[in-house]
């Protein structure tokens, strides 16, 4: 909404300063940045400065501190610089006594009113405008509660400003009840002034001599005074509901939970490593955890130096988007035979997905369909078993609005696309705290690989750990010797996923199928309709709903789909494509139409005008784009879920419960229809004792999976070869999009 005394403000920066600070602002009566940054630049301007800036840095704060120390209605030098003063309260939100260049005594209250919300009243009394004030006057720090903060936040915030404003390189922070990154640092610098660091020595950074002395600080039960007071502080900015000021027995129990959480012994003491978990995203460094990531292949030799390491859970890459890769990234990719070496050892292997992935720019929602579908194939290809999580990577330091407007709707489509193919694999995170709990958040991701690693990160600095944390990356380093070397990301573990240690890789060589590309569509058509009128069908057919042209279209408006879920199931996709040509162009408008309602009147009790004769109401019927019946596909997910390709709940195929639910999917959702068909070639192949389908089906075996497909009746095999050589069409134009040959 638009402030009429903010549109003031901005009129008078134009007026009065637009040719002299070379910048004019919008007059919109809206506060924002750029305002602030017009007011700061006319205040350089009043103050002298040569080069001006959006930043109220150093320069501007001594050449204030120099020529105006303390600005109150007796020492004001100008009207005009009275009036930055006033605007700047404007868009603050406080009462400027008008914008008439007087430092009133309305002026005067609002400057009173700023310095106890900041929490610096105390030290700073009365109302005179000092130069630390008039910084936080010109941004857009709060300095009151909003968007539901923290009264526990806003209360450390302003304990902070009050004890340190004073400190040289210690500014004065928001008091809007929430963390951030600036509430973060100065935090640090806190503790690095109560261990003595001079001004200039204290820097906001965790480094050595920082750890050196938290190790000696530690705080338990009947701590009081400022070292209790900053650890309280630290434990509330990180989430927990405990009591600000003295360490009691409600900190106590909050230490614990704490300490558990994030996977540290469990003592309920404000030891050293509780205190690096509080104040820095990677902790203390020199914790042992039992996970690791890297881009090193794991031989024999790697592999018993990461067990002897502890180690038990091993991060490997899914895919190299380097065509012809070389030196530390040769081996980025899973080697062949790399995970049986993993597997022989006792250790466990998770995938991480990652092309570029390390810009906003990369992040899209087609961007996201694209790796979800490839990062199926690579996992299908390396043998990761369905239910496996696969971290997706945001490997850059992720702004919050580049979350919302690109990381966000990224993972919605990889998530979409796992659902199409019945969540054959779990979608996990990697980044920063903020990319994987908003991810997590938003319900597209189900574990988070956190990069604390980069402590200086905006999205780690200031956020608290992930609630759904799987592993926390916190340093690299280099194990072993000779052979058995290697150098990986150590990694916290906190048993949320524990990846994979029986893997089925496809067998070398032979390429997984992929999306046919659009320029054969025109060919592969001419050659179905050829194949098909040398069966005996023709483009229509009098009692059918759907011509050839027609039923192709169905199966390549689906091609991302068939093409995933052959990849998820490693088969052969024309397995699933030729049923879906076949039994949509052979729908008959009488029988299965008449049949598809005769279900409906069984399970609804409420008859058709006109009637369904009793001849078709029955409980179940072959329905949808593959014509499968309801409870053949609850058998055929009932063997998938107990082969461990599909997740849920077994279903009963005599239930008449289940029978409605499933057969309404199936009539009325075209892809959970087409999803279905590569289970029922599995489930019939067991059912029959034939080879589970796999990319080497030999053509016996694809025969007998194209009859059983049609049922075991007595045309079911001169059916099926017919369907076999719709099958070699197929296959003939897949080879050519997979690169194979036949």
């Amino acid at each position: 909404m638009a402030d009429e005394m903010v549109l003031q403000a901005q009129k008078f920066v134009n007026k009065v300063y637009g040719s002299r600070i070379g910048m004019t602002v919008e007059e919109n009566g809206r506060t924002g940045w750029p305002v602030m940054y017009a007011l700061t630049r006319a205040l350089q301007w009043e103050l002298g400065v040569s080069a001006l800036s959006n930043n109220f840095g150093p320069t501007t704060v001594t050449t204030l501190q120099s020529k105006h120390p303390k600005i109150n209605a007796s020492t004001a030098p100008s009207a005009d610089l009275v009036r930055i003063i006033q605007s700047g309260l404007y868009c603050k939100g406080y009462d400027g006594g008008g914008i008439d260049g007087k430092y009133s005594d309305r002026v005067a209250s609002s400057i009173a009113q700023l310095k106890a919300n900041m929490g610096v009243d105390k030290t700073y009394p009365g109302s005179d405008l000092v130069p630390k004030v008039f910084k936080g006057l010109l941004n857009m720090d709060a300095y009151v509660t909003v968007n539901n903060g923290s009264e526990a936040i806003r209360s450390i915030q302003q304990w902070l400003n009050w004890r340190y404003v004073n400190r040289q390189d210690f500014f004065i922070i928001p008091c809007d009840g929430h963390h951030s990154r600036d509430v973060a640092k100065s935090l640090l610098f806190a503790i690095q002034y109560e261990l003595g660091m001079a001004d200039g020595t204290a820097n906001g950074n965790f480094g050595p001599g920082t750890q050196a002395g938290l190790k000696n600080h530690t705080v338990a039960v009947g701590t009081t005074g400022t070292w209790a007071t900053l650890f309280t502080a630290a434990m509330i900015l990180n989430g927990r509901n405990v009591p600000f000021g003295n360490f009691t027995g409600d900190v106590k129990a909050g230490v614990q939970a704490f300490q558990s959480f994030v996977k540290l012994p469990v003592t309920g003491i404000g030891d050293y490593q509780t205190w690096a978990s509080l104040v820095v995203s990677h902790g203390d460094q020199s914790r042992r955890g039992e996970a690791c990531d890297g881009v090193t292949m794991i031989t024999p030799a790697r592999a018993k130096t990461l067990k002897a390491e502890g180690i038990k859970y091993i991060g490997r890459y899914l895919y190299n988007p380097d065509p012809t890769p070389s030196g530390d990234l040769k081996h980025k990719e899973i080697q062949p035979g790399e995970l049986k070496t993993i597997a022989d050892n006792g250790l466990r292997c998770f995938p991480i997905f990652q092309t570029f992935a390390d810009s906003a720019k990369y992040f899209s929602p087609s961007q996201g369909t694209a790796d979800a579908r490839l990062a199926v194939a690579q996992a299908s290809k390396h043998g990761f078993r369905h239910g496996t999580r696969i971290f997706f990577a945001v490997d850059y330091d992720t702004q919050d609005a580049e979350v919302t407007e690109f990381v966000i709707p990224y993972f919605q489509s990889i998530a979409r696309e796992m659902t199409y193919l019945d969540g054959a694999y779990l979608v996990g995170v990697y980044g920063t705290r903020n990319v994987c709990s908003r991810v997590s958040a938003a319900g597209h991701t189900s574990a988070s690989f956190v990069s604390d690693m980069s402590s200086g990160y905006s999205g780690n600095l200031g956020y608290s750990m992930p609630a759904n944390w799987a592993y926390d990356q916190i340093v690299t380093r280099t194990l072993g010797s000779g052979d058995g070397a290697i150098e990986v990301d150590h990694n916290i573990a906190s048993g949320r996923d524990i990846g994979q240690s029986s893997f089925d890789p496809a067998p070398a060589g032979v390429p997984l199928d992929a999306e046919l590309p659009v320029e054969v569509h025109e060919a592969l058509l001419t050659e179905i309709r050829q194949t098909m009128v040398g069966l005996g069908i023709g483009e229509t057919s009098s009692n059918t709903k759907w011509s050839t042209k027609e039923s192709l279209d169905l199966v390549l408006h689906n091609d991302a789909l068939i093409t995933g879920m052959a990849r998820a199931l490693k088969m052969r996709k024309s397995l699933i494509q030729v049923p879906v040509l076949w039994e949509t162009r052979h729908y008959d408008t009488f029988k299965d139409y008449t049949g598809d309602l005769g279900v409906r009147v069984y399970h609804s009790g409420v008859q058709t005008v006109p009637p369904v004769a009793d001849s078709y109401i029955k409980r179940d019927s072959s329905t949808g784009p593959g014509q499968i019946f309801a409870a053949t596909a609850i058998n055929a997910r009932n063997q998938a879920i107990m082969d461990g390709v599909l997740g849920g709940a077994t279903q009963n195929p005599n239930s008449d419960s289940d029978v409605w639910a499933i057969w309404q999917k199936l009539n009325e959702d075209p892809e959970f229809n087409i999803r279905q068909v590569g289970y029922v070639h599995r489930y019939h192949a067991a059912k029959y004792g034939v080879a589970r389908p796999s990319l080497l089906s030999s053509p016996d075996d694809v025969l007998k999976y194209l009859k059983y497909y049609q049922g075991d009746n007595a045309n079911a095999e001169s059916e099926a070869e017919k369907r076999l050589k719709v099958y070699a069409i197929f296959e003939k134009y897949n080879a050519i999009a997979r690169g194979d040959s036949l």
